[in-house]
């Protein structure tokens, strides 16, 4: 197993996962996976298809429970969804209600939270600002493109106020010039929470320009490969960034990593 650059082991820990794996019957899903993840982290984590990203994912949102080892966050036991950790699914078209407008579909966070409505519009109001939502905050989701639904799924889950934000491909399905402008956004929204986050993608790249650090996971059963530290410079810019001889050579090391597959 290899492990390259990885962050000082004595910063505290938000979230822990404790060599958690996960097996279905007969077939091992994941096997041993161990990592803990500091507060303001930006995590990025790739590999094949069949490695247990989403599993994994799920297991750090409390919605699924590992048949050996265990999630924690900050020392406490996850075994259920938890206030501090949210998840933003790929599938924006089932994540929001189609019978909500985009102000119902944040508001939904905030009941949940037992917020009082009177401070529902100022809230709302700040998130809108946030993701761009603004012009469209009465508007419902069949009537939004999929970059603007996924904004009211990111939006909804920063009204939890969440101390890690759990993200599974949630730009996998937008065109190119759409995905880069929320990366950029989600860059933005980062730096000014320090939100722990955590995100899973099949694209390399996206992994190195949004990530301070990326875990490479392998398949058969999904286990930790590599877990990289990437010093770029912040803020990022997608032209430049991309073209720095490090994010070349982060980008070759991962391609050699998940091609020895």
């Amino acid at each position: 197993m290899l492990f390259e650059n990885v962050l000082d082991v004595l910063a505290p820990a938000v979230l822990d996962v404790r060599h958690v794996g996960m097996r279905y019957e007969s077939r091992e899903v994941m096997r041993d996976i161990h990592f803990a993840l500091t507060a303001g982290d930006f995590v990025s984590i790739v590999g094949p298809s069949g490695c247990g990203k989403t599993t994994l994912l799920r297991a750090m949102a409390g919605l699924t429970e590992p048949t050996s080892g265990s999630v924690r966050f900050k020392d406490r036991e996850i075994r259920e969804p938890q206030s501090e950790v949210a998840i933003v699914f790929q599938d924006y078209n089932r994540a929001l209600l189609p019978w909500r407008t985009v102000r119902g579909n944040i508001a939904l966070a905030l009941e949940a939270r037992r917020i009082a409505r009177s401070e529902h519009p100022a809230r709302i109001a700040d998130l809108l600002r946030r993701v761009g939502l603004t012009r469209h905050a009465d508007h419902y989701p069949a009537q939004l493109s999929g970059g603007l639904q996924q904004r009211v799924q990111i939006a909804r889950a920063l009204a939890q106020e969440p101390q890690v934000l759990l993200m599974d491909e949630p730009f996998g399905a937008l065109d190119a010039i759409t995905r880069q402008r929320l990366q950029d956004e989600l860059l933005e929204i980062w730096s000014a929470t320090s939100t722990t986050m955590v995100f899973i993608t099949h694209d390399l790249e996206e992994a190195i320009y949004l990530g301070n650090r990326i875990i490479v996971l392998e398949a058969n059963p999904g286990r930790v490969a590599a877990d990289i530290r990437v010093d770029l410079a912040r803020p990022r810019h997608q032209l430049t960034t991309r073209e720095d001889s490090r994010f070349l050579a982060i980008r070759h090391q991962l391609f050699g990593l998940l091609s020895a597959e």
